[in-house]
């Protein structure tokens, strides 16, 4: 009897130790929280609930956040992902690092690559000076008319201007278009195979000038090592990184900044 009794236990104690392991595994490696999040139990969920995860966190923020406050907007985003389900969102750690280098660098006109869900279009929107002005570009038409609600909800539609559409062919319009000269900073979050080449062209449109600061999110995971590369090695940039971790994990991560020489 006390050995049969035991074997249930026995397994039940294995059963535990493999979900804590699968736990932690998520917790600290990147790859796995990835295709736990995005792949599993994001398809599942929105499967169930017939709505995407992206509409589930507008639906928080308008149920739970502060009309026309972009701190509750942005607050509530990240108590959002950090305790219900994970977003590609800069989150709140490397939030603050975003934050004081668009402080520093003042800008009058912003570029964004990559706007998701709209967090940082309006972190970045609630720190702009008056008469200054973001450009959020977003691929993705689901993405962009979920980031147009938040930009909206948040009371920063006057600063930040919603762009549909490839960035590489938004880029070479910025001049004539939407009447940019220069950009003075410009925050890089959005396909990491795309960094390098819309850096490139960013400085073939002469939509750079000396003193315009790029940063970029995910430079090591998922990663970004082309870019990492290319601004480091060039004479055109002096580059500063910033280690963090991945948004909402224990993950490694960082930010890289690159200030354009001229």
């Amino acid at each position: 009897m006390l050995e049969s009794s035991s074997v249930p236990l026995f397994i039940v104690l294995i059963l535990l130790f493999i979900l804590l392991l699968i736990v932690v595994l998520i917790k600290k490696n990147g790859t796995a929280a990835l295709i736990w999040n995005e792949i599993i139990r994001e398809k599942v969920t929105n499967f169930i609930m017939n709505q995407s995860k992206e509409q589930r966190i507008l639906n928080f923020v308008l149920q739970n956040a502060v009309r026309g406050d972009p701190r509750s907007v942005v607050d509530t985003i990240d108590r959002y992902c950090s305790q219900k389900e994970w977003a590609m969102n800069v989150g709140n750690e490397k939030g603050l690092i975003l934050d004081k280098t668009v402080e520093e660098a003042s800008p009058s006109v912003a570029l964004e690559l990559g706007s998701y869900c709209g967090y940082s279009a309006v972190r970045i929107g609630r720190l702009l000076k008056a008469g200054a002005r973001l450009l959020t570009v977003e691929f993705n038409p689901q993405f962009a008319a979920i980031a147009k609600q938040m930009i909206e909800f948040a009371g920063v539609q006057d600063k930040v201007k919603l762009l549909e559409g490839p960035s590489e062919e938004i880029i070479p319009q910025l001049k004539k278009k939407y009447e940019v000269d220069t950009l003075d900073f410009v925050f890089l979050d959005h396909w990491k195979d795309r960094y390098t080449p819309d850096t490139i062209l960013l400085q073939e449109c002469n939509l750079l000038r000396k003193g315009s600061v790029l940063l970029a999110d995910n430079v090591i995971f998922p990663g970004a090592p082309e870019f990492l590369n290319y601004v480091r090695k060039s004479p055109h940039f002096q580059c500063t990184n910033y280690p963090s971790h991945l948004e909402y994990m224990e993950v490694e991560d960082a930010m890289e900044k690159a200030v354009f020489l001229g």
